[in-house]
């Protein structure tokens, strides 16, 4: 399949959505708007990051992934194809993300919150809400909550309309149809023009996919023999080779940018 050329994309493209969340007043702004709360400060967990348990499973791909002053996680996907597994995806990235942080040597009992935020350009359970917040509940009394810190949302944007959060409204409406009209998604559009005449993301956008096809399949290749961590550093010495920053390797292997530099010497 042709790939959307990079002067076409729009915050509803991976690529894009990534780089406008990576300016940190843009992606406070969109968590206040959707919690209407005031966050002092927020943390880059991760940008499009590779998380995996030290057990090797399979590897999750994340959008954005940043922490408050509160200590709440929130990770933030834009999804724009119905795969019709939503529910279980989220489920998934749930269960990674905690395994992820008792890896550490944390404790279960010292996990922090966290929020699973998908923003869908299709209705993934079919009641036209524009947002469908998810929370574990005791079936025989649903007023008791379980406390487990976490909570689950799915952002419907065709049903923008739906809600009366009017600066969400128009964050969804500008998701589906490009038309800025708040302040908001105008700082998101005058953010999108300047990812666009950024020659630097412009390559990175068109060289990326195919040195990831091939340094991966062949590092993964020459690693599986050797070990789960192995063929992650196999993968950074091909994509070394094809030239990319170590900072973009880091982001897609998931290794520290100390061990990408190590690989240089």
């Amino acid at each position: 399949m042709t790939r959307k050329p990079f002067e076409e994309l729009t915050i509803s493209d991976d690529f894009m959505f990534c780089k406008v969340m990576e300016h940190e007043p843009i992606c406070k702004e969109f968590l206040e708007m959707l919690f209407s709360v005031k966050i002092k400060k927020i943390t880059y967990l991760s940008s499009q990051n590779s998380i995996t348990t030290n057990s090797g499973a399979k590897t999750v791909r994340l959008d954005v992934l940043v922490k408050d002053d509160a200590g709440i996680s929130y990770d933030v996907e834009m999804q724009v194809a119905n795969q019709y597994n939503l529910p279980k995806r989220m489920r998934y990235y749930q269960a990674v993300l905690d395994v992820a942080f008792l890896d550490k040597g944390y404790s279960y009992k010292a996990l922090n919150n966290s929020v699973i935020i998908f923003v869908c350009l299709f209705d993934p359970i079919g009641n036209d809400r524009a947002v469908y917040t998810f929370e574990n509940i005791c079936i025989e009394d649903k007023t008791i909550p379980l406390h487990d810190g976490t909570k689950k949302i799915i952002l419907n944007a065709k049903a923008f309309k739906e809600t009366d959060n009017q600066e969400l409204r128009g964050f969804l409406q500008y998701v589906t149809t490009g038309k800025a009209t708040t302040a908001y998604t105008g700082r998101i559009e005058q953010m999108i023009q300047t990812v666009k005449q950024n020659e630097q993301l412009r390559q990175e956008y068109h060289i990326l996919p195919a040195a990831l096809m091939d340094a991966m399949d062949e590092g993964l290749e020459r690693g599986k023999s050797l070990g789960f961590r192995q063929a992650k550093l196999e993968t950074a010495k091909n994509l070394l080779h094809f030239g990319l920053s170590v900072e973009n390797i880091a982001q897609v292997t998931g290794l520290s940018k100390a061990e990408v530099e190590a690989l240089k010497k």
